[in-house]
């Protein structure tokens, strides 16, 4: 029998970030940038990725699938984004092409999501040392986010409240994440990595560009979560200064959730 047809996910776009602290999300501010407005975060799209996935494959996913986004334009509020998963039938284990996109056929993100027959190794403990918050935060730079830098450690739970929140704010409404003992959202558990370099660095506007995750098991409402990490690479490209980030998600004591790559841009160039 043909294997199902993957439907395509419509969602209408929502700028959660509009009154943050990272003003690439005010429509002022990302004007100077050469946006029409500010920027629906990346892990909001990257959570409009998720969605198809995670309906037909549910926890087998979120338990030990991967999925890689990159965002190659904004998606701004209100905007209908159609998210189209199509399986690569040469592939040896199931893999998505995962597209979202306009009306109009702009391309807002690529990204891909693989079942693999079962959970990969995690990456050894000691990669992860705990680190102390920077009390002061430095300016980001080439320096003080130079490859092999710790990044303060993170840690907090979820409850229900907060994580069915979450995902209606991003209007997921899959049974998963809601109710006692749900699941926490996986853009929720992306954005801990934003989180993350905010508190070790002190930033302008800046631009999450592309995120690479290995789930090892899922985090659900009431567990406490910490994510430890360190600068992988640090790298110029057409007058934007961008980091890559190496980060572990763990349920304490130290159950691994996630590894993630995380790439931003921490200083986008000007609008000429």
């Amino acid at each position: 029998m043909a294997e199902p047809k993957w439907a395509t996910y419509r969602v209408r776009a929502h700028n959660i970030a509009a009154e943050s602290e990272n003003k690439i999300h005010d429509d002022t501010v990302a004007r100077q940038y050469g946006f029409s407005g500010g920027l629906v975060p990346g892990i909001v799209v990257y959570g409009y990725l998720t969605r198809p996935v995670v309906e037909r494959l549910g926890m087998e996913w979120l338990g030990c699938g991967t999925a890689a986004a990159r965002f190659v334009q904004p998606c701004y509020e209100d905007e209908e984004i159609s998210v189209i998963a199509e399986p690569d039938a040469s592939a040896s284990i199931l893999t998505l092409s995962l597209t979202a996109q306009r009306p109009d056929g702009t391309v807002c993100a690529r990204g891909t999501a693989t079942m693999p027959a079962a959970a990969a190794t995690p990456p050894p403990l000691h990669r992860f040392p705990v680190a102390d918050v920077p009390a002061n935060p430095p300016p980001a730079s080439a320096s003080t986010l130079a490859p092999g830098t710790p990044l303060g450690t993170l840690t907090l739970s979820v409850d229900e409240e907060n994580g069915s929140s979450f995902a209606a704010s991003i209007r997921d409404d899959l049974p998963l994440y809601r109710g006692r003992g749900g699941v926490v959202h996986p853009a929720l558990l992306l954005g801990l990595a934003n989180h993350v370099l905010v508190q070790s660095v002190e930033l302008g506007p800046w631009i999450h560009s592309a995120s690479e995750v290995t789930h090892y098991s899922a985090a659900r409402y009431g567990d406490r979560i910490s994510l430890r990490g360190s600068v992988a690479e640090r790298f110029d490209r057409k007058g934007h200064e961008f980091v890559v980030l190496d980060l572990l998600v763990l349920a304490e004591p130290a159950r691994p959730v996630q590894h993630i790559r995380h790439t931003a841009i921490y200083k986008p160039r000007k609008a000429v």
